[in-house]
């Protein structure tokens, strides 16, 4: 029994991670029809940064977690500016292929200019301590994660609701020419919708690096394919399914460690995958999707 609830708070971590991510993709998704792929790049410039602060000299992980925070923010916002604005107009295909150029180049980027090798950020690694809560034993960096998303969903939720820049990005996602044409300013809000996704990220990025303890090129590369996946699964373009998808995404993957044998744990991406892909059969637009009755196509 103890494992079980120890395993649940894992799994709400996971999945509050994956949720995370999964609603930074969505919120720019929802707007401009791009898969940004270079979403990774955004979390790892927060990793990055946070492991150049303290290189500097800066000891305290609540100075150096709203740096990376910053960092990941203005990211998005660059590109944004200098490689996704440029192809605004262009075919949706052309928005793909421009997200991977940029994610390679960062990539590349830290490479050369850093190094190919893990960096450690030993900093933000004493947030991660056990508690115990009666008999249980639980990870303060759980607790903390739990919250944290829990108050930035929140926020964001607010923001979106009661904010004039917020309703125009909300607008923006159902019916971004009609948006337009109310005089709202197309550039404002698609900045705005990438500064919030890089927050998001760099939220990210401080509990990855306070996970592992250092930050690499490939950093943000898998949270952000395990994000991807939670927004297929939720409903892509959903913010709401964005955040259901990670969670049971987190769930899924806890669980199927938990009930693997041992010598099979190299199988549990593999069955993860495989219900996912059962799921997206029975509902091939995403959980939470309205489904949309196609029927013949004519030709």
């Amino acid at each position: 029994m103890d494992y079980a609830i120890q395993q649940f708070f894992n799994a709400l971590a996971f999945g509050a991670e994956y949720a995370l991510i999964a609603l930074g993709l969505a919120l720019v998704y929802s707007i401009m029809n791009l898969m940004n792929f270079a979403h990774g790049e955004i979390i790892a410039s927060g990793g990055y940064a946070m492991y150049l602060a303290v290189l500097i000299g800066v000891g305290s992980p609540w100075l150096v977690a709203p740096v990376g925070i910053v960092v990941a923010a203005v990211t998005a916002m660059l590109f944004e500016r200098i490689a996704f604005r440029p192809v605004r107009h262009a075919p949706a295909t052309t928005g793909l292929l421009t997200a991977f150029g940029v994610s390679i180049v960062v990539q590349n980027l830290f490479t050369l200019l850093i190094s190919p090798r893990p960096r450690a950020v030993p900093v933000l690694t004493g947030l991660n301590q056990t508690i115990f809560i009666g008999p249980y034993a639980i990870s303060s960096l759980q607790l903390l994660e739990l919250v944290t998303v829990a108050v930035a969903i929140t926020g964001l939720a607010l923001f979106l609701k009661r904010s004039t820049l917020g309703l125009a990005i909300r607008a923006a996602t159902r019916e971004f020419s009609t948006v337009r044409l109310m005089g709202v300013r197309a550039n404002r809000v698609i900045a705005a919708a990438f500064a919030l996704s890089g927050l998001l990220a760099g939220v990210a990025a401080i509990f990855i690096v306070a996970r592992r303890g250092s930050v690499d090129p490939d950093f943000g590369f898998q949270p952000v394919i395990k994000a991807f996946v939670a927004c297929v699964l939720g409903g892509f373009g959903s913010l709401g399914g964005a955040v259901f998808g990670g969670m049971l995404l987190g769930f899924l993957d806890v669980a199927i460690v938990m009930l693997l044998p041992q010598d099979m744990g190299g199988l549990s991406d593999a069955i993860t995958y495989s219900i996912i892909a059962a799921l997206l059969v029975w509902r091939p637009d995403g959980l939470l999707a309205r489904r949309i009755e196609l029927g013949d196509k004519e030709i």
